[in-house]
Formats: C-alpha cells, sequence, structure tokens
C-alpha cells in the first residue's frame, strides 16, 4: 500500500510520515473488466484514484445509448471535484472499467485537512482537478466545433497507440460518429499523405498538417 501511494505523481516529494498517515485512510479495490465502479449521481467522501488498468467515464442518453466521455488511466483521478469546500463530491458521469483495474480510495475529509488546508499538496491538487476540468473543456470542443475530420485528427494526435490497438467499431463510438465516416476520414488523410496505413496500423507522416486539421 505504501509503494502504491508513493507511486502516485501527486504525493511525489511526500516524506515517509505523511505516507504513514496517507496509509492509514487509504484503501485498495480490485474491479474485473467492464465492471461498474460508480454511477452518475453517486455521491462519495473518498478521494479515488486508478493505480491499475483503464478505465472510461461516459453517459448514458434518453435512448439508452452510451455517450463516452474520456479515458481514465493509471495514475488519473477518478473523482470529480468541483468544488473544494465539500467533503463529498458527486459522479457526473458512470464510471466503468475497460480492463481489470484497481482503484486507491482515501478519506477525502482527512485529506482535506492535513494536507490541503495545511498547503502541504494544495498547488498540485488544484492543478489535478484542473487538468481533470480541461479534459471536460477539450470534450465540449470536440463534440460541439470539430467536424469529423477534426475529431478524428485529434485522437490521431493525440492518442495514436490507443487508436491502433482498439476496433475501428470502438473508436466510432469513442468519437461520436459512424463507422462508414470514419472510414472516409481515414482515407482521405491517408490520400492526402498525413497517414500511411499498413496492414491495420496506422502511422503519421505528416504530423504539422495534421495537428492543424484541429489546433486551427
Amino acid at each position: 500500500m505504501r509503494n502504491i501511494i508513493k507511486s502516485l505523481s501527486l504525493f511525489k516529494g511526500l516524506d515517509s510520515n505523511q505516507i504513514d498517515m496517507l496509509y492509514s485512510i487509504s484503501t485498495v479495490q480490485n474491479y474485473k473488466k467492464n465492471s461498474i465502479l460508480f454511477y452518475e449521481k453517486d455521491r462519495t467522501d473518498k478521494l479515488i484514484f486508478l493505480i491499475r488498468g483503464l478505465a472510461k467515464a461516459y453517459k448514458i442518453d434518453k435512448y439508452n445509448n452510451e455517450i463516452f466521455l474520456y479515458f481514465i488511466e493509471k495514475d488519473m483521478l477518478i473523482s470529480q471535484i468541483d468544488n473544494l469546500t465539500e467533503d463529498s463530491m458527486i459522479f457526473f458521469s458512470n464510471i466503468s472499467s475497460i480492463e481489470v483495474s484497481s482503484i486507491l480510495t482515501i478519506d477525502y475529509k482527512f485529506f482535506k485537512k492535513k494536507f490541503l488546508n495545511s498547503n502541504i499538496l494544495t498547488l498540485k491538487f488544484v492543478n489535478r482537478v484542473l487538468y481533470q476540468s480541461n479534459k471536460i473543456k477539450l470534450l465540449i470542443d470536440r463534440e460541439f466545433i470539430f467536424d469529423a475530420v477534426s475529431k478524428v485528427a485529434m485522437m490521431l494526435g493525440d492518442d495514436l497507440n490507443r487508436f491502433n490497438r482498439l476496433k475501428r467499431h470502438d473508436i466510432a463510438l469513442i468519437l461520436h460518429i459512424q463507422p462508414a465516416t470514419l472510414s472516409r476520414v481515414l482515407s482521405r488523410l491517408k490520400r492526402d499523405n498525413i497517414i500511411s496505413i499498413k496492414q491495420g496500423i496506422i502511422s503519421i507522416i505528416n504530423r504539422d498538417r495534421l495537428e492543424e486539421i484541429y489546433k486551427n
């Protein structure tokens, strides 16, 4: 447990006494693949980190369709924090495991008292929360500003390894576009010599031109 806590980037630099303090208020929970970790509107008084595996945040629309929001990777904060004054948090989305996963839970009220109110981890923690908020901003840009070409280009530019690991159907679901649209966009990028596709694996030939598509 202590090694797990020390491995998280938020807690780098803490001394042994501070690590022991966190150890005393922490637990680890394990989940199978495709398990629901939390439901939308669940309330928690725990600070929660993913320490192994891969998870996703998503919503369900009125037609019972899954709306993908973002991935949660090892060392990332699962807790969805929008108010630093409260001692508990409400999830604004569902969280489920994509792979076999483990989470670390920390008593949030105690953590605030000993680490945030004492100004030990305040700046790092605020930066972590802002990083999470920025993911939501990128999501808004992706859904309401970007067209299909920009969505695909951004995922290729920012997450090529995952793009190549996932099935095309799953990528289309993540980007909220039709599989046929995804195929047309990839063919266009290949035709414009921005990417190459060999045996289904995509490589970026011209990163500058790729980034121009979504950064502009």
